[in-house]
């Protein structure tokens, strides 16, 4: 098995007010997939969550990460050298 140099990292954060948008930037800078757990902000502000989501996509697009979400709770980013399969991707 083949040893890594610089090993990507999976980090899992919930998301409980925009603040914590900044971090979850640095994580994205330093190409780590992240899983991103919704629920509390959307249970607390769903308007709140609307700017948090449009933020991550910015982030995501200048980082070059790709970024989707994972059923109603969670959404995941992952940086430029991981892309998500999507069910789009099947249409041919």
């Amino acid at each position: 098995m083949q040893k890594h140099e610089n090993p990507t990292y999976l980090k899992a954060i919930t998301i409980r007010d925009i603040s914590d948008i900044h971090s979850i930037r640095e994580d994205i800078k330093k190409e780590m997939i992240l899983i991103l757990r919704v629920t509390p902000l959307a249970q607390k502000d769903v308007e709140q969550l609307r700017k948090v989501v449009e933020e991550l996509y910015s982030i995501a697009k200048t980082e070059g990460a790709d970024i989707a979400r994972l059923g109603e709770e969670r959404i995941i980013v992952t940086p430029s050298g991981i892309k998500i399969w999507k069910p789009e991707y099947d249409l041919k």
